[in-house]
């Protein structure tokens, strides 16, 4: 049972896969908040009956399990439409998290969560022991996103607008892996903080 826990966070298209995977490839369980929202509502369960009782049959495809596309529009814009499918989901992904990281048998486990800073960093997270922030520059994130999702420059602007900014991110830091560089230096930087982080489980 894993009693050190460490949340990983980090802004759109900043590596936090990368960093999660090198984590992973040292043994370390990663709980990944985005698997556990889609659980969240997964078709037959409780949560997706909540967001149909909320959103109405509209939001579910033919199939019986949710449009994502149609969820997006529905709250894009709207932000207490925004807040009432939070309401459902980020519960049961924070209890998810917490089940996943505290059965596992790593020294220490990561939660994987991209909107830590946006749902309140530790106050909504209290039993996470550090924050591990991976930071790019807003430009090096904006040429990622328009190499990857082959979107043009002005939609780049506002998935990075939408999301905290980098300033608020770091604020809730503990550690920071800054990823501008090659994949050899992102997983040396994460051999180090393994080293730190089996370290301070021990000792806790």
């Amino acid at each position: 049972m894993a009693t050190y826990r460490i949340g990983l966070t980090g802004g759109i298209a900043s590596g936090k896969s990368a960093v999660a995977s090198a984590f992973e490839a040292l043994g370390i369980v990663v709980a990944d908040a985005d698997l556990a929202a889609r659980d969240a509502v997964a078709p037959g369960s409780d949560g997706l009956a909540d967001v149909v009782a909320a959103f109405g049959p509209d939001v579910l495809s033919a199939d019986g399990s949710l449009d994502r596309a149609a969820m997006r529009r529905r709250i894009f814009g709207d932000d207490d439409a925004r807040r009432r499918l939070e309401a459902i989901v980020h519960p049961r992904v924070r209890e998810t998290l917490a089940r996943t990281c505290e059965r596992a048998t790593s020294p220490y486990a990561i939660a994987a969560i991209p909107l830590l800073a946006e749902v309140g960093g530790r106050d909504a997270y209290p039993w996470l022991q550090r924050i591990l922030v991976v930071d790019v520059p807003v430009g090096v994130q904006r040429a990622r996103l328009l190499a990857r999702d082959g979107i043009d420059g002005a939609l780049a602007d506002r998935m990075i607008a939408a999301q905290a900014t980098r300033a608020r991110r770091l604020a809730i830091a503990d550690d920071v892996v800054v990823n501008a560089g090659t994949l050899d230096d992102l997983q040396r930087q994460v051999a180090a903080l393994d080293t730190r982080f089996r370290s301070l489980a021990a000792a806790a």
